[in-house]
């Protein structure tokens, strides 16, 4: 996990334009609350949805540690609009996840918009990108997009609209292999955290769970949710076991030993030689367990 990103175990999706939905997800227990401008939606209520942003954070205690917002995709008319109202909110707005993500341009284009529209309102500090991929022109031109700004954060995979682009019925998780892969190595590549979309329907079941299992054991940092049940399925499958957690203290514990000997050299734990992609290994499992500080 790269040092500007923070855990993103559970991230659930709830329409902006829904006050009572919004008020329930300020009280769970999730890594991230993505308030929904796109899909959830209706064309006629987007300006609606995009003045209730303003409500949502003024008034709303989250228990949530990060919030952001899913604008509309680049070349809609609601694009810009959706950035430029983003850029009025100060915290706990953190990232904007922009959806149907194909090219390095479109994460250029909201990078540019930002970039003016934070200027021109005060605004504190720099909000991230979160980019969803889903599409097949996203798939192949992933190693572009995953480089494209400073900004960004996150790639996720977003199967609903995925599944349209590749003419998909199955619904078999084996089918997502090659795309969950190509997803991951991208987001490895630039030091990003890489997302599983959300499991195509409301239930918590045992289609859904091995889903979480599949998404886990590939290696990604989190997966979305689209119902509160989903939640702590979710988050407990992304949270390190306490086994994980010790190792990984005993890993940091003899890294700092090392560095700080006047002639810092190879260090084994447990048998195991400490190198580099072990430090990286250990410093994502804390993150994912909260107990390493990420702004």
């Amino acid at each position: 996990m790269s040092a500007h990103s923070t855990p993103r175990r559970s991230c659930l999706s709830v329409p902006a334009d829904d006050p009572r939905k919004v008020a329930k997800a300020a009280s769970l227990a999730v890594d991230e609350i993505v308030l929904d401008l796109e899909d959830a939606v209706a064309a006629e209520r987007k300006a609606d949805a995009r003045q209730a942003l303003g409500t949502a954070f003024a008034g709303t205690a989250w228990r949530a540690p990060s919030v952001a917002v899913r604008v509309n995709a680049p070349r809609t008319p609601w694009a810009h609009l959706d950035l430029m109202a983003c850029a009025r909110i100060d915290l706990p707005l953190t990232t904007v996840v922009v959806p149907k993500v194909e090219s390095a341009g479109d994460v250029e284009f909201v990078d540019r918009l930002l970039d003016g529209a934070e200027r021109e309102a005060g605004r504190s500090g720099p909000i991230g990108i979160q980019a969803l991929v889903e599409t097949a022109e996203g798939l192949q031109r992933l190693p572009e997009i995953a480089a494209a700004s400073p900004r960004l954060r996150t790639l996720i995979l977003g199967y609903a609209d995925l599944a349209a682009s590749l003419g998909r019925r199955s619904a078999d998780t084996d089918t997502w292999l090659p795309a969950q892969e190509a997803l991951l190595w991208a987001a490895r590549r630039h030091g990003l955290q890489a997302l599983d979309g959300p499991y195509l329907g409301l239930t918590a079941d045992e289609r859904f769970e091995a889903a979480v299992r599949r998404a886990r054991d590939l290696g990604f940092d989190g997966k979305w949710a689209i119902h509160p049940r989903q939640v702590p399925t979710v988050t407990a499958a992304f949270s390190p076991s306490d086994e994980e957690v010790a190792w990984a203290r005993q890993i940091i514990d003899a890294l700092d030993h090392r560095t700080g000997r006047r002639k810092a050299g190879a260090v084994a734990v447990d048998g195991q030689m400490v190198d580099e992609a072990v430090v990286v290994r250990a410093r994502r499992v804390l993150a994912n367990a909260k107990e390493l500080s990420t702004p």
